[in-house]
């Protein structure tokens, strides 16, 4: 078993993740790498100052730029939208794999058991209308009729065959405008040499244990337990644990023992280099990024808080009332350090990033050049955002309580 202190452990997985010393990922070759390196980036539609995959991919890939991921998705196709870690942006070559579990975990019956008939009457006329213009809309289908969909909430008959024939993997998203989704027929846009191939694993207990590693690889380094890590897969614990005891036998994770921590975690056997790397010792250049909130760096919050002492919750979905820091909040993070929690909101009419907040954690020396480095972050990501410059609103750091 590999033994790590705190700080190593620290070390390898911003290594891992591009967020620490030079940057490993350039442009948009380079957001392409990372997203195929780490297996999928969450999407969400949310763009209070950017949204979630963009934020990522900008904490980690020097010059880039929002369009970078619209051009693989949307144009050379090397990315597409699907169902992952929930809603995610994944390697176009992966596709196969989803399209499998989603056919064999319940979920296409599921979709069909909520869109019942009616889905199924206009689905012939939907093929007709991708057929006759390429891609359509929901708006572009003229039937005036709802139903029934998820969360109890009402939607309108021709979105529902469309999400339904998403789901299932015959159409794909050929572009978005805002939140309005066009689609196109799968077969179009998908080269069947990757659409027609085979998944790669042969049998359930090897389709566990491919996610397995696969969600392992996306944070760093995980432990066998539950988490929001592995949201958007339908297995069980246990099968989850044998997965584990699979990977350990075939050689495909390795163990490691974190000093002063009594848990075991796990890291793929590809990335045993880089652990060799942070044992050998070494200077890091430190690098001050914004973490978006649902980072696959921070989807298990309890690792998070082992490893980091950071304890961090998105309180987009919490009353504002009961909310102890704010709507839309990212971690700040210096070195291998999270500091600070900020809210920066996006003024896009004035094109200026307004700092509602920052408050720093409570061991955090607030020295000038700590300040400096949170302010030259802030002003990328004040270009990042479109913004000619930033505006605090609350310009007094607070600690965290």
């Amino acid at each position: 078993m590999i033994s790590l202190t705190i700080k190593q452990a620290r070390q390898f997985i911003l290594l891992k993740h591009g967020l620490l010393d030079e940057h490993r990922y350039v442009g948009k070759q380079g957001a392409l790498e990372f997203i195929r390196e780490t297996g999928c980036v969450q999407f969400d539609p949310v763009d209070v100052c950017g949204r979630n995959a963009d934020i990522v991919l900008n904490s980690r890939v020097k010059g880039y730029r929002k369009e970078m991921l619209n051009e693989l998705l949307y144009q050379d196709r090397h990315l597409i939208d699907y169902f992952d870690k929930n809603l995610s942006i994944l390697p176009v070559e992966d596709i196969p794999v989803f399209l499998a579990d989603k056919m064999s975990g319940g979920y296409a019956e599921e979709y069909d058991r909520r869109g019942g008939e009616a889905v199924k009457r206009i689905e012939p006329l939907i093929r007709q209308l991708i057929g006759e213009r390429g891609h359509i809309s929901a708006r572009e289908v003229n039937v005036d009729e709802t139903i029934e969909w998820y969360w109890s909430q009402m939607t309108s008959l021709p979105r529902a065959a469309l999400e339904s024939m998403y789901f299932r993997g015959e159409l794909i998203i050929h572009h978005k405008t805002g939140m309005n989704k066009s689609y196109a027929l799968m077969e179009d846009y998908i080269p069947p040499e990757i659409l027609n191939a085979p998944p790669p694993f042969e049998s359930g207990e090897e389709r566990v244990a491919w996610h397995v590693k696969r969600r392992i690889g996306a944070v760093g380094m995980l432990w066998n337990k539950a988490s929001d890590a592995w949201l958007g897969l339908s297995f069980k614990a246990e099968e989850r644990a044998a997965a584990f005891e699979k990977l350990l036998r075939d050689g495909g994770i390795a163990e490691i023992s974190v000093v002063g921590l009594k848990d075991t975690f796990y890291c793929r056997a590809e990335d045993l280099p880089l652990i060799g790397e942070v044992l050998h010792g070494g200077e890091y250049k430190q690098r001050c990024e914004l973490i978006a909130p649902l980072d696959s760096f921070i989807w298990d919050r309890k690792l998070i808080k082992a490893l980091f002492g950071f304890d961090y919750t998105w309180e987009i979905y919490t009353p504002a009332a009961k909310r102890k820091y704010g709507g839309y909040v990212l971690p700040l993070l210096i070195g291998d350090r999270l500091v600070a929690r900020v809210e920066p909101v996006c003024d896009r009419k004035a094109k200026t990033l307004s700092i509602k907040n920052i408050w720093f954690e409570d061991k955090v020396k607030l020295s000038k050049k700590l300040q400096s480095e949170v302010d030259k972050c802030l002003s990328r990501f004040a270009i990042f955002n479109g913004c000619g410059g930033v505006r605090s609103l609350e310009r007094v750091s607070r600690v965290a309580k």
